[in-house]
């Protein structure tokens, strides 16, 4: 039997569904996905399972997100609040993008994109664990191998929801891959040490002697970066790339990523090759917001922003 809940949303504008959920365009729908102007993502929330899928209704200006929820259990009052809250954290609906803009309006290449990616609100992965795997599995791959990787650990470890004979799955928690072998994890499609570091990070995790949730207030940013560039396989830039989409943290800049620097470039350096250090000097143009400008770029690139 399935049950269902529908209500709305009403983030704090603006705010545009189409260009926050963009990078799951063309993912595995069992696991995580953005098709027809719908995201939809499984939710683990008061020990239960429950399918979101999320449509615009409103405009950027006056967004209004219309929520469908579905479960094989009953959908208490207090089960909805939860997956709520889930999504407003997932999509950042409280962040006060207006007063970025407004600061923005002094750096003229930043302003010109932000008028044209408008209510842009990168995404945060519902758990700071997530974002740490998934750093670690995007490690010098493509982004495209690494999502197709990132799935298969999902539907081989997270847990399964099964609703109208489809099957969807959760992302695994520390828990699901600390008791997995690493030649378990590494059968996902990943080298010995990614499947070592993976497993490493599970099990520190589970024993309490990395407590990823509680870096996510501490707010010497420096000593979060230490203390996960303490772990085995974990350097500075996945350091920086997990505080950044893990924790919500918009002042992480990943200065070492590639791909960062290079869109950094491209708008502010004439396309030449830049440093990590050269890629922060240009950052403090945004201070604060330093890492969600970075991404802003990315967007720019991906969307075909001229400025």
């Amino acid at each position: 039997m399935t049950f269902t809940e529908t209500f709305e949303l009403q983030p704090l504008a603006p705010f545009s569904l189409k260009l926050s959920a963009q990078i799951f365009a063309g993912l595995n729908p069992a696991v995580r996905c953005f098709e027809d102007g719908v995201f939809s993502q499984v939710l683990r929330v008061n020990g239960n399972l429950v399918l979101a899928k999320i449509t615009s209704k409103g405009t950027v200006e006056n967004p209004e997100l219309q929520i469908k929820l579905a479960s094989n259990q009953p959908i208490t009052a207090q089960t909805k609040q939860s997956a709520k809250e889930a999504i407003e954290y997932i999509f950042n609906l409280h962040l006060d993008l207006k007063t970025i803009y407004n600061q923005a309006e002094k750096d003229a290449v930043m302003h010109k994109i932000i008028l044209q990616l408008a209510g842009f609100k990168y995404p945060t992965t519902l758990t700071a664990f997530e974002s740490l795997v998934d750093s670690i599995v995007e490690q010098q791959i493509s982004i495209k191998i690494a999502r197709t990787i990132e799935e298969r650990l999902a539907q081989k470890f997270g847990e399964k929801l099964e609703i109208n004979g489809a099957y969807y799955h959760t992302f695994p928690t520390a828990h699901n891959l600390a008791d997995a072998s690493i030649s378990e994890i590494r059968a996902c499609g990943l080298s010995q040490r990614k499947a070592e570091y993976i497993y490493g990070a599970a099990k520190a995790a589970t024993t309490g002697d990395l407590d990823l949730e509680a870096m996510k207030t501490n707010p010497d940013i420096n000593s979060v970066v230490a203390e996960l560039d303490a772990l085995k396989g974990i350097g500075v830039w996945t350091a920086e790339l997990t505080i950044f989409r893990g924790m919500q943290r918009l002042d992480v800049l990943p200065a070492d990523d590639f791909g960062i620097r290079r869109v950094i470039s491209k708008y502010y350096c004439g396309g030449k090759p830049i440093k990590a250090a050269d890629a922060r000097e240009v950052a403090k143009l945004w201070s604060k917001w330093r890492g969600l400008a970075a991404f802003y770029l990315l967007a720019a690139e991906a969307n075909g922003v001229v400025v």
